[in-house]
């Protein structure tokens, strides 16, 4: 009988998209310097979401200036947690995708893996009812384990970035919205809801603002409603456009443009005769007429 492994395989996925998440603060939030970019990844798995898998890896930052208070702090790509929460090899597409089909319309869990395995991902019912718990803890309220990563996060850097990413699994469904700490790397809460208004954010932002950090900054894409309700909770700290967000707005035309030009080439020059597989030059045999030189030369 072969012995069955104790913990399951990594999964890898050899046609998976690249995702190479990096950092979002390139100077130090304490001494304003430069951070040193470090070459290594601090996380790098495999992501299975609804629209396929993807590799996934996160940049880090480090102040190495000897006079500042923080030297030494590191800084992380909080893009990371916008496709997957720590530790998981799930998409938070998968997540909102099973929440919404169990909560709302109300398929049994086992319904649910069949519709993903359907779709080509690898799970089974036991990770489907582990991942619905992932679920309602983001919809949840704040956890100590939370709470004292927020504290470590205040001591090291003085204070908390506050950030929002709303996510939709699919068309017809209400996006995501899940809110997190970016300088600890932690998933606080996440709302759930079709077209939510910037009061209704804030109402949902309200316990947390009266937690005892002070708050540096705030981070969001460009949705009008969340940047209301993050200003008008944390109307102290300044706010700034997510980077990520912004360089993915600004490589979209370039994106559509090159994807026409593909389409292009692929039409223009299809019809050309193919490569012959041996195109390299023969010797010339020798005939009778031609001398034949003599052995050794």
């Amino acid at each position: 009988m072969t012995k069955q492994p104790r913990h399951r395989p990594s999964r890898r996925f050899a046609d998976a998209k690249r995702l190479i998440i990096p950092c979002d603060r390139e100077t130090c939030l304490h001494c304003g310097q430069p951070l040193l970019h470090r070459k290594t990844w601090y996380v790098k798995k495999y992501v299975q979401t609804l629209q396929g898998p993807v590799f996934v890896a996160g940049k880090s930052n480090r102040c190495i200036n000897p006079a500042c208070p923080h030297s030494g702090a590191t800084y992380y790509a909080s893009g990371v947690l916008a496709i997957s929460l720590p530790h998981s090899t799930y998409g938070l597409d998968v997540l909102a995708f099973i929440g919404w089909r169990h909560e709302h319309e109300h398929c049994q869990l086992v319904e649910i893996q069949r519709e993903l395995q359907q779709r080509g991902l690898l799970i089974n019912e036991r990770t489907v009812g582990k991942l619905y718990r992932q679920f309602l803890a983001l919809l949840g309220t704040l956890t100590t384990p939370h709470e004292q990563r927020l504290e470590t996060a205040v001591q090291q850097h003085g204070g908390l970035i506050w950030a929002i990413d709303a996510l939709q699994p699919e068309g017809s469904d209400p996006p995501l919205y899940v809110l997190y700490e970016v300088l600890s790397n932690t998933p606080i809460s996440a709302l759930q809801e079709n077209n939510p208004t910037a009061e209704r954010l804030q109402a949902w932002l309200q316990p947390y603002t009266h937690l005892p950090f002070a708050v540096l900054a705030t981070l969001s894409d460009g949705e009008k409603a969340v940047e209301e309700a993050l200003k008008a909770s944390w109307s102290p700290a300044p706010h700034q456009r997510c980077q990520l967000h912004f360089l993915n707005a600004l490589a979209k035309p370039a994106m559509e443009v090159d994807a026409h030009l593909r389409q292009y080439l692929r039409d223009e020059l299809g019809a050309l005769a193919a490569v012959p597989q041996d195109h390299r030059p023969t010797s010339p045999t020798p005939t009778d007429d031609a001398p034949v030189p003599p052995l050794g030369l």
